[in-house]
């Protein structure tokens, strides 16, 4: 296997993996040689995914998480170093979107579930991460933000500002860890063709998205858990903070 991806032996914890770029990711791992504790608010799927990448021959915990939840987000943490005895990769997928609406009315609740989700749960899955990379002496944290979160997101403000937050905790968990060979990026996709697009958005409606970007389509999941991999790969030692944009050219033009 080419040592560029080659993750033999490394422990991933993964969030948000019952569908998704969650999913996809673990099942590419696990291909790699990964051991992966993953969750996801919906167990049954979380469960499925694992009875799958388990059929492979790959070792593999699943359990329910709500992000949300500051314990729960530690129990994932302890699952994976009680049973394979330490914590190599991060990955704060785990995220909700909400419906398209004008600024002015976006309601307190909707702010409040971006924000316990989308950026708590990225907070609390980091925390944790952290605690333990600390005591290895090293580890790689990948969160996942969104072009929303680096620029604005017209009827999707709440959206927008948590992706934002989640921008910073990765910037500033960069600069804090950096010296203890700890390293934090985010990646921030395009509109991509996984369930928070295609449950809201028709054939006809996917298309005219894909307009905006300069390649003139969405993104494909597989396009974004190829630079998951890159940014995560046990070769890649010198990149942290960084909040890379995979979008079809729209943050050039």
């Amino acid at each position: 296997m080419d040592p560029l991806l080659d993750f033999t032996g490394k422990v991933a914890v993964i969030t948000g993996a019952a569908q998704g770029f969650g999913q996809l990711l673990a099942q590419e791992l696990a291909k790699r040689g990964a051991k992966l504790v993953i969750s996801d608010i919906n167990e049954a799927g979380v469960l499925n995914v694992a009875d799958q990448i388990a059929s492979t021959g790959a070792e593999v915990i699943a359990m329910k998480c709500d992000v949300s939840k500051n314990e729960q987000c530690k129990a994932m943490v302890d699952v994976a170093v009680e049973s394979f005895g330490r914590v190599d990769i991060g990955v704060n997928n785990a995220g909700l979107a909400h419906e398209f609406m004008p600024l002015h009315n976006i309601e307190e609740s909707v702010m409040d579930s971006q924000f316990a989700v989308n950026v708590k749960g990225v907070q609390f899955g980091m925390r944790h991460q952290i605690e333990q990379m600390l005591q290895q002496g090293e580890g790689a944290i990948l969160n996942v933000s969104s072009m929303a979160g680096i620029g604005g997101a017209p009827r999707g403000s709440a959206y927008s500002m948590a992706k934002h937050a989640v921008i910073g905790l990765t910037k500033t968990g960069a600069v804090e860890y950096g010296r203890h060979n700890i390293r934090i990026n985010a990646i921030c996709p395009f509109f991509t063709l996984t369930a928070m697009v295609t449950n809201f958005a028709d054939e006809e409606k996917q298309g005219k998205m894909g307009l905006s970007a300069p390649m003139k389509r969405l993104g494909e999941p597989k396009e974004i858990v190829a630079m998951m991999l890159m940014m995560l790969s046990p070769l890649n030692t010198y990149m942290t903070g960084q909040c890379i944009a995979i979008d079809g050219g729209v943050s050039a033009a």
